[in-house]
C-alpha cells in the first residue's frame, strides 16, 4: 500500500510530535495546538473535525466527574476514609500495601483516580514519618493502584471515558458500566499482589528528613483545649501520636492553672488540658480539626465545621498605630469588631507561652485568621495593620454537605447502571444538585475541572480525525495485521494492544488512546472481526502504563513526594506493564474473540 501526499504529511508531523515528546521540549498543549494548525494548513481535516474533540461525549463527562470528585475532597469524605485504611499500627510492608491499595483501587473504580491520588499523598507521607518508613516504598504502589482500579469501571479513569465517546462516534454500541470488569478485576487483583509480595522490594528505600522547627521557622502558637470527644484522653504524649508531628511541636500543657513545660513524651493527656503547639501555618489549620480537641466557641464559626468558600484564611500583621497594641486579645474585643477568629499568633523570635486570650499584642505581631471572604477587601486599607495576605485554606465544608456529596455520586452511579440516564447526564444532573445546595459553588466548581488535561484531550481527538480522514490509520492498521498475522486474530490483537503500551510510554494516557483508536478499528476492520474487542485493548494498553513517570498523571504526582528518580518506575514499572499486558490481552481474545 503506497502512501500518498497527505499520509506522508500526517506522518511526518506525527513523527516530529513523538520526538519532541521524548526529549521534552516543548508544552504538550503547545504542541498539539501547533501540531492541529499545521494538520488544517496541509488541508488534512478540516475546522470542524480538528475541534470536534471539545463537543466529545467522554471529554464533557470528565469535566463533570472533576467536580464531583472535587465535592468528596473539599468536604472531607475521601479524608475521613485515609486513617481507617493505613490503620495506627506497626506491620509489614506486605500487610499495609495489602490494606492500602485494595480500597484505593475500589475508590478508583468510581472516582477519577487523580483526586484519590492527591488525597492519599499526605496522609501517607505523614503516617510514614510517624512510623519512621521510607515513602517511596508506598507512593509508586499507590499510583498503580488507582490505575489498576480505574480499570474495571467505565468511569474509573479518564481514557475510558474517551474511548467510550470515541466508539459512539464511530457508529459502535457505549460501554456498558461494568463491562471492562471483567478484564480490569482480575488484572487488579494480579498487581495489587504483585506489588504487595514482590515489587516494592523493587523500590528504593528513601527516607524524607523531618521538618524541624528552629530558629529559621515562622513560628505560630495555638491553644487547644481536650474535650471529652478527644479519643486519646488517658494516653501519653508520644501513645496520642503528638510528639513527632511534621511541622508542628507540642512545646506546653496548662492543667488547673499549672504549666507543664518541657511537655515530655510520657506526660498523659487529660480532660480539660490546655495544649500549646507552635507550628506552620498549614499544620495548624490541620490540627484544630481534630476531634475533641477545642480552639474556642465562637458565635461567629463553627471551627469544625466551617465552609471554606466562604471563610478564609488570612495572616495580618499588627500596625505600631493600632488600637490592638497594648491590648490582650480577650480585651480587645477582635472578634466582635473585625468579625474573625484569631487561630494562632507569631511573634518573631518568642515562642508565647499564655492562653491566645491573655497574649498582649504589640506591633509586628503576625495574626492568624479565620474570616469572612469579604475582610481583605473590608480592611485592607485599615491603618490597624501593616498587611493583610490570603494564607493558605484547608478545604473546609459543614458535615452534612459531605453526605449531599456523597449521596449525589451514589445516585448517579445508580442511574447509570439502572440504564435510566445515560452517564453524561447523570453526572450532569449530580453537578446542579451540588451547586444547588451550595455544596461546590461556581467558582470551586470552575477550579476543581483540570482544563490543562480537558484540552489536551480535545486537541489529541483533533490528531486522530487526521490520522483516521488522511488515510494514516488504515496504512498502520495494514502493517500491524501484517506484522501479527501469522498468530491469527491474537497475533493482530497483541501488536495494538503493546504498540498502544509503547507509545503511552512517551505520551499522555488519553493521547495515545486517541491516535491509536482509528488504527484499531482499521486493524480490526481488515480480518474481520469485531471491532469492539480492539477497542477495549486500545483501553486497557493506555491505561496500564507503569514504566514511565510521564506516561501517566498519577505516577507524575508522586515523583517528587516520594524523591524518585526515572529508574525506578522502570524498574518496577517495567515487569509490571508487561506481565499486565500478556493477562489482559489472553482475557480480552477469550471474552471477545
Amino acid at each position: 500500500m503506497t502512501l500518498d501526499f497527505k499520509m506522508w504529511y500526517t506522518l511526518s508531523l506525527l513523527i516530529i510530535m513523538s520526538i519532541l515528546l521524548i526529549f521534552d521540549i516543548i508544552e504538550l498543549e503547545v504542541l498539539f495546538f501547533s501540531i492541529l494548525l499545521l494538520l488544517l494548513m496541509g488541508k488534512i481535516i478540516t475546522l470542524e473535525e480538528a475541534f470536534a474533540g471539545f463537543s466529545n461525549v467522554g471529554m464533557l463527562t470528565i469535566a463533570l466527574l472533576f467536580v464531583i470528585a472535587g465535592a468528596l475532597s473539599n468536604t472531607g469524605m475521601l479524608k475521613q476514609i485515609s486513617p481507617i485504611i493505613l490503620g495506627k499500627e506497626n506491620t509489614r510492608i506486605s500487610h499495609t500495601l495489602l490494606r492500602l491499595l485494595f480500597p484505593v483501587s475500589i475508590i478508583s473504580a468510581f472516582i477519577n483516580n487523580t483526586p484519590v491520588v492527591a488525597m492519599f499523598i499526605p496522609t501517607i507521607r505523614a503516617w510514614t514519618e510517624k512510623h519512621h518508613y521510607a515513602p517511596s516504598k508506598y507512593l509508586i504502589p499507590l499510583s498503580y493502584g488507582a490505575i489498576l482500579g480505574g480499570m474495571c469501571t467505565l468511569i474509573g479513569t479518564s481514557t475510558n471515558l474517551i474511548i467510550h465517546g470515541l466508539m459512539i462516534d464511530y457508529g459502535m454500541e457505549g460501554l456498558g458500566f461494568f463491562e471492562i470488569s471483567k478484564i480490569g478485576i482480575p488484572v487488579t487483583i494480579l498487581g495489587i499482589l504483585f506489588m504487595s509480595f514482590l515489587g516494592h522490594r523493587l523500590l528504593p528505600n528513601r527516607k524524607e528528613p523531618l521538618i524541624e522547627l528552629g530558629e529559621h521557622t515562622r513560628e505560630f502558637v495555638i491553644e487547644l483545649k481536650v474535650t471529652q470527644e478527644y479519643e486519646n484522653i488517658g494516653k501519653t504524649i508520644e501513645n496520642a501520636g503528638l510528639r513527632r508531628l511534621k511541622g508542628l511541636f507540642l512545646f506546653q500543657i496548662e492543667r488547673n492553672g499549672r504549666r507543664i513545660a518541657p511537655a515530655k513524651p510520657d506526660e498523659k493527656i487529660l480532660l480539660d488540658d490546655r495544649l500549646f503547639f507552635t507550628g506552620i501555618p498549614k499544620t495548624i489549620l490541620e490540627l484544630q480539626k481534630i476531634p475533641g480537641l477545642q480552639l474556642t466557641k465562637d458565635s461567629h464559626f463553627n471551627l469544625k465545621q466551617y465552609d471554606s468558600a466562604e471563610i478564609r484564611t488570612f495572616e495580618c500583621v499588627v500596625s505600631r498605630g493600632s488600637p490592638l497594641v497594648g491590648k490582650t486579645v480577650r480585651d480587645s474585643d477582635f472578634r466582635s469588631k473585625y468579625e474573625a477568629v484569631i487561630i494562632a499568633i507569631h511573634r518573631h523570635g518568642e515562642r508565647i507561652a499564655k492562653k491566645i486570650g491573655d497574649i498582649g499584642l504589640r506591633p509586628g505581631d503576625t495574626l492568624l485568621l479565620l474570616a469572612g471572604k469579604n475582610f481583605y477587601k473590608r480592611w485592607y486599607h485599615s491603618k490597624d495593620f501593616y498587611l493583610i495576605a490570603v494564607a493558605e485554606t484547608l478545604p473546609s465544608k459543614p458535615q452534612w454537605r459531605g453526605y449531599v456529596s456523597l449521596g449525589v455520586f451514589f445516585m448517579m452511579i445508580i442511574l447509570t447502571v439502572a440504564n435510566i440516564l445515560p452517564l453524561l447526564s447523570a453526572a450532569g444532573l449530580g453537578v446542579i444538585i451540588l451547586v444547588l445546595t451550595r455544596t461546590a459553588n461556581a467558582g470551586e466548581a470552575r477550579r476543581t475541572i483540570d482544563w490543562r488535561v480537558l484540552i489536551i484531550i480535545a486537541m489529541s481527538l483533533g490528531i486522530a480525525n487526521a490520522v483516521k480522514q488522511s488515510g494514516l490509520a488504515d496504512v498502520l492498521a495494514h502493517i500491524i495485521v501484517r506484522i501479527g498475522d501469522h498468530f491469527g486474530v491474537l497475533g493482530v490483537l497483541a501488536s495494538i494492544y503493546f504498540f498502544t503500551s509503547i507509545y503511552t510510554l512517551v505520551i499522555t494516557n488519553n493521547a495515545a488512546a486517541a491516535m491509536l483508536f482509528p488504527i484499531a478499528v482499521s486493524a480490526a476492520s481488515a480480518i474481520n472481526v469485531d471491532q469492539r474487542g480492539f477497542a477495549i485493548a486500545i483501553m486497557i494498553a493506555a491505561s496500564a502504563s507503569f514504566a514511565t513517570p510521564i506516561s501517566y498523571q498519577t505516577n507524575l504526582m508522586v515523583y517528587s513526594p516520594g524523591g524518585y528518580r526515572f529508574r525506578d518506575y522502570l524498574m518496577i514499572g517495567a515487569p509490571l506493564q508487561l506481565g499486565i499486558g500478556a493477562i489482559a490481552i489472553a482475557l480480552i481474545y477469550c471474552f471477545y474473540f
